[in-house]
């Protein structure tokens, strides 16, 4: 009798061990679906941004076609891609389009003074500088599901009903470039 009670004991505390442990797997996995919406909403606004930037820009600049159309290109491009990997990369090439396009400015005297292009660098500024800290949660959420999904004994669990490891999502903002390197030899 003694070794029924231990057996059902060591059931309980397994069945127990198991529903708490799945529990995790779907609170985390919930925090990684909302902080993804926050990436998702930040571009969706980065995106709504460009048309504007772009309609400003082409009036001064008649010479940068060939990089206004390639971002407007990029824009309506990375809305197939599939993957959070492809995703990061197509929005590193819109970053970098961006970055030469503000780029562009810097020639053009009356474009740098235009309020209208001011207030959309800066609202691009401030959309870019939102994107990181949505980027920044994510990856967090993403790492602490990661951990879950990979560490033993909760791995088990992840593999009987599926959980695999997600995606860290990297995109490199205009924000985010490299600096110059200056010598002054």
């Amino acid at each position: 009798m003694e070794i029924g009670i231990v057996v059902i004991l060591i059931l309980v505390v397994i069945i127990a061990w198991g529903v708490i442990t799945y529990n995790r797997f779907i609170k985390n996995k919930n925090r990684v679906m909302e902080s993804w919406s926050g990436i998702d909403v930040q571009l969706k606004r980065r995106h709504n941004l460009i048309p504007n930037l772009v309609e400003t820009v082409k009036g001064y600049t008649q010479h940068e076609k060939e990089t206004l159309a390639e971002l407007t290109e990029l824009r309506g491009a990375n809305r197939t891609t599939e993957s959070i990997a492809e995703l990061g990369r197509a929005e590193s090439q819109i970053s970098q389009a961006l970055g030469r396009l503000i780029a562009v400015a810097e020639d053009y005297p009356d474009l740098k003074a235009n309020e209208n292009f001011l207030d959309l660098q800066e609202k691009l500024h401030g959309v870019e500088e939102e994107i990181q800290l949505a980027r920044r949660y994510y990856n967090g959420t993403v790492r602490n599901w990661n951990i879950l999904v990979e560490s033993f004994p909760s791995n088990l669990l992840a593999n009987l009903f599926h959980f695999s490891a997600a995606d860290y999502f990297e995109i490199q903002l205009a924000t985010e470039r490299d600096v110059p390197e200056v010598n002054f030899e």
